[in-house]
């Protein structure tokens, strides 16, 4: 059964909030699934992680399902929000 959409681009398609801990303060900081950073709202640091392995590192067709400006600014490692 051919599928329309690809199952490994879900979360980046669609974020999700998650809760991160800020590495200065210690408060709880919002970060979506599709970002690698975000800023406290608490003490103002820019808290950065690694996205693992996803199907844009692979995927001849990544650029096209998640859209240009998305990939470019993934591939990137910036968040884009802030």
């Amino acid at each position: 059964m051919f599928k329309s959409t690809c199952p490994g681009s879900a979360e980046i398609k669609q974020p999700k909030p998650e809760e991160i801990t800020c590495r200065n303060c210690g408060k709880g900081v919002e970060i979506w699934s599709d970002e690698t950073e975000a800023k406290c709202k608490k003490c103002g640091q820019i808290n950065s992680r690694i996205l693992g392995p996803s199907c844009i590192d692979w995927c001849a067709f990544a650029k096209e399902c998640i859209g240009e400006e998305k990939f470019k600014r993934l591939k990137s490692g910036k968040s884009g929000k802030n």
